[in-house]
């Protein structure tokens, strides 16, 4: 059983402000070690529940020599590989190759969730909004979209009490989630002891992995329309178009449409000049 363990950090236990998220910052070095140990939380619980293969990709762009590759290397469970500085959604090997599960791990809301602890989607300076199709989505949904275009379902998520609430109405209630604390506002959130949390996590990965069949693959309706909406028109002026693609500069909105999801996708991310987080 392979099993893919995608990974952000604002979504994580003890983790409640930007300076905990952003490399070089005060409070980085006790965010890598809050982020570390959940991610470690599902390795073993996906372990126990019999993946032969456990590949951990680092998703949280800390900026700098940190894009993509803030996990403790020497922390990390010796049961897993892990891929870290790729740029997001774009390592695939293990997905074309087949993947059986993927598990997401210290997720957060879309932009403007009321109760949604560092909430953005992609960027929280630039990107406002992404739909694919009709479905308003943040980096969950991006997520789950990769891997359901190579038919892997996401049976786990863990993030706040906003993460999990809308990684289910995307993907379906069968979905297992560990809420690890409730947004009180951007900044602050009642939390469990992280200690606690791991062993929730644990568990939950454990058995989100005895159904490989609990929730289906999420695969956005044929053909594909992407639309990203953003706050600052420098995003949009340093943008280059490209076939299929639409520049809506009155409503600061670009456009891409494939016969894929991939392929709307892979038109417009990264998009150039844009801080990725």
């Amino acid at each position: 059983m392979r099993v893919l363990i995608m990974c952000d950090m604002e979504g994580v236990s003890g983790i409640v402000n930007w300076d905990q998220v952003g490399g070089g910052k005060a409070g980085y070095a006790e965010g890598r070690e809050l982020y570390t140990a959940e991610v470690n939380a599902a390795v073993r619980g996906a372990d126990r529940a019999g993946a032969t293969e456990i590949i951990v990709i680092d998703g949280h762009n800390a900026g700098g020599d940190w894009r993509y590759n803030s996990l403790l290397k020497g922390k990390l469970d010796p049961a897993c590989d892990y891929v870290a500085h790729h740029t997001w959604t774009h390592y695939r090997e293990p997905l074309e190759q087949g993947a059986d599960a993927c598990l997401m791990v210290g997720y957060h809301a879309r932009n403007n969730t009321p109760d949604g602890v560092l909430n953005h989607t992609i960027s929280f300076s630039q990107c406002r909004n992404l739909w694919f199709n009709d479905d308003l989505v943040g980096e969950i949904g991006v997520n789950a979209a990769l891997c359901g275009h190579f038919g892997c379902p996401v049976l786990m998520v863990t993030g706040d009490v906003a993460a999990c609430r809308e990684a289910k109405e995307l993907v379906g209630v069968g979905l297992k989630t560990v809420a690890v604390k409730r947004g009180l506002s951007k900044f602050s959130a009642r939390q469990i002891a992280p200690q606690r949390a791991r062993a929730m996590i644990e568990s939950c990965a454990y058995e989100a992995l005895q159904d490989l069949n609990a929730v289906a693959p999420y695969v956005p309706a044929l053909p594909v329309t992407i639309t990203a909406e953003f706050g600052h028109t420098d995003v949009m002026m340093a943008y280059t178009p490209r076939p299929d693609v639409e520049l809506n500069r009155p409503e600061e909105k670009i456009i891409s449409r494939g016969n894929t999801w991939l392929e709307a996708w892979d038109k417009i991310w990264p998009w150039e000049g844009m801080p990725v987080q």
